[in-house]
């Protein structure tokens, strides 16, 4: 029933019950059963924060993103709870990790959590995948600030932010169609410049837009040229393109935007749904669980009395 409820709406988890067991549970019921068991996993789940002592795999892979879940706060000086409910969006922040040439990943994430919380749960996941005191970690993100702040802190001289090359390609494509006549000139010049990235030549594509930045008086939603100019130039340390390829790893983040999707867009970003964010939480960490094979773990840690 929990399985059947972790991936689709209580209620369908109800048809499906019916379904395949011929056991007819109502919807509250099984919604209650399924967060009591999420909230369970979520409270037991310790992440591990020492460095270890022993060596462990050469390189780990790393990737981080977020994504916004949709959340509902009842007002609580309503004595109707359904009257008065703010919803808003708040983002969920999910990493994986795994030793290169691995497909064993180490999944982990947080919508409650603040930026030092999925540093934490970032370097758990690398923990579990095989980091040791000598390992090397090769982490990939969007570019949002706090996730190179977090490698930076939690590992030190040990790790290395790139951001996702996907992500810059589409700074640079707005800015393709600014500065040149036509869509082949603009494709043109678009592959001129990754080429020059992934050769480590980024300071050519900063040059190549400096010339063609806006007015400072243009705002910022009108000024493509400008805002990619600045956005490469305050991460030209992050642009590593040339040594991650030499080392063969990987310059996008697709594994984590893919897992973002399954894991939390697929069950907590559903049409219609609003959910409590202590709920979206709890009904994460049940996902998370199932994607790191420790279903069996928790099911046999005493928990199955609670159901």
């Amino acid at each position: 029933m929990t399985d059947l409820a972790a991936d689709v709406p209580f209620a369908q988890a109800m048809d499906k019950l019916v379904e395949h067991y011929g056991v007819l549970l109502s919807e509250s019921v099984i919604r209650r059963i399924t967060l009591t068991h999420a909230q369970a996993i979520f409270e037991t789940d310790v992440l591990q924060d020492a460095w270890p002592e022993a060596p462990g795999a050469e390189q780990i892979i790393a990737e981080v993103d977020g994504g916004m879940v949709p959340i509902m706060e009842p007002d609580t000086a309503q004595t109707d709870q359904r009257k008065g409910k703010h919803l808003r969006w708040k983002e969920a922040k999910i990493a994986l990790a795994h030793p290169q040439g691995s497909q064993t990943l180490a999944y982990g994430g947080t919508v409650k959590g603040n930026a030092q919380h999925a540093g934490r749960i970032l370097f758990d996941c690398a923990r579990r995948a095989g980091l040791g005191c000598t390992s090397q970690l090769h982490a990939v993100g969007d570019g949002a600030p706090w996730i190179a702040d977090q490698v930076d802190e939690r590992f030190g001289r040990n790790g290395r932010y790139l951001v996702d090359f996907w992500h810059v390609c589409d700074y640079l494509a707005a800015a393709a169609k600014a500065l040149t006549p036509t869509e082949e000139a603009a494709k043109a010049w678009m592959e001129e410049q990754k080429t020059r990235l992934k050769d480590g030549d980024s300071r050519s594509v900063l040059n190549a837009l400096n010339p063609h930045q806006e007015n400072p008086q243009v705002e910022d939603d009108q000024a493509p040229v400008r805002v990619c100019h600045r956005y490469l130039s305050e991460r030209l340390d992050q642009l590593h393109y040339d040594e991650a390829l030499r080392q063969n790893l990987p310059i996008g983040s697709g594994e984590i935007e893919s897992a973002h999707r399954y894991l939390v867009q697929q069950r907590l970003k559903r049409p219609g749904a609003w959910w409590r964010d202590y709920n979206a939480e709890h009904m994460l960490a049940l996902r998370l669980n199932r994607a790191n094979h420790r279903w069996h773990t928790y099911w046999h840690d005493g928990l199955r009395e609670a159901a």
